[in-house]
């Protein structure tokens, strides 16, 4: 099968750990292993990943330099996409004991400039505050913010994903068997203008949904939505919580989930499952389980 694996940001970064490149990598060589048992089991394999933590911290190191002189988004994006692919390039190299190639591309993404998003910021990037220092920080840079659980955090525009100009990269790169990484932190957001040349835009893309149409896209057999959490529940925290096995797509997307948890990657494997596709959602270490259908949480027309 042809297998695309979306890394949860807790796949580089655990909540609460300090943003240094020792634990970004130590987090990084434990989900290699966990990709390299796909690889083992037979499987093709292409790999995307989350950037929330790491393009904040770019972000805000740019402004503490020279605000005026601070890059975009996009051109951020891209040096997050570049800076994660390398650690797991390296570690899943290692992992597999150099047997199989792996490159990182980085990986243009399209959105309509119109998108309702530009005018509504949702998407969490950064550390997280305590709301005073965040409202106070949001007044000097201009910034939107949002509680993020008993915190708070900065947050941009997010587009919805249209297509992936560099699908035709990525299709030779899989004909040669390479294992490839790519679509990073979401892909870098791009507009497509009048005349055919596409330009960078200031947005940080939803990975899930960004993962959800490379799988399309590349017409994959399974989407793994991979995080520290087993699986869906339902009723989760109350004493009836129950693991939800699975799922159609139209019963995925009615499930009332968290907007900054487990709603994106519903959504995300509700759309790919429509396609025909298998969609599961569940821990990393259990990626070769949720694709034999013992672990996770699975969403398939007629599964």
């Amino acid at each position: 099968m042809l297998v695309v694996s979306a890394l949860g940001g807790n796949a580089l970064l655990r909540r609460g750990e300090p943003l240094t490149a020792e634990n970004q990598r130590a987090n990084v060589r434990e989900a290699a292993r966990a990709l390299a048992r796909i690889v083992q089991a037979g499987h093709r394999l292409v790999i995307t990943h989350g950037n929330g933590p790491q393009v904040g911290l770019l972000a805000l190191q740019g402004a503490a330099y020279k605000p005026d002189e601070a890059y975009p988004l996009d051109v951020l994006g891209a040096e997050t996409g570049g800076m994660i692919g390398y650690m797991i390039e390296q570690e899943l190299e290692n992992a597999l004991g150099h047997s199989r190639p792996v490159a990182t591309l980085l990986t243009q993404v399209i959105v309509d400039g119109t998108d309702p998003a530009f005018g509504k910021p949702t998407k969490f990037i950064g550390p997280v505050y305590e709301r005073e220092e965040a409202e106070a920080r949001a007044r000097a840079a201009g910034w939107s913010i949002a509680p993020d659980g008993d915190k708070w955090r900065r947050v941009v525009p997010s587009p919805v994903p249209k297509e992936v100009p560099d699908i035709r990269v990525l299709q030779l790169l899989l004909e040669r068997d390479v294992i490839v990484i790519c679509t990073g932190g979401g892909g870098i957001p791009v507009l497509r203008q009048r005349d055919g040349s596409m330009t960078g835009i200031e947005a940080v893309i939803d990975k899930d949904a960004a993962s959800a149409l490379l799988a399309c896209q590349l017409g994959a057999d399974a989407l793994l939505l991979l995080t520290d959490v087993d699986a869906v529940y339902r009723d989760f925290g109350t004493p009836t919580e129950a693991v939800i096995a699975s799922l159609t797509p139209d019963e995925a997307r009615a499930l009332d989930l968290p907007a900054g948890s487990m709603g994106p990657k519903m959504t995300a494997a509700a759309d790919f499952a429509d396609q025909g596709g298998l969609a599961g959602v569940g821990r990393l270490d259990q990626a070769v389980e949720i694709l034999e259908r013992r672990a996770g949480t699975r969403v398939r027309n007629g599964d």
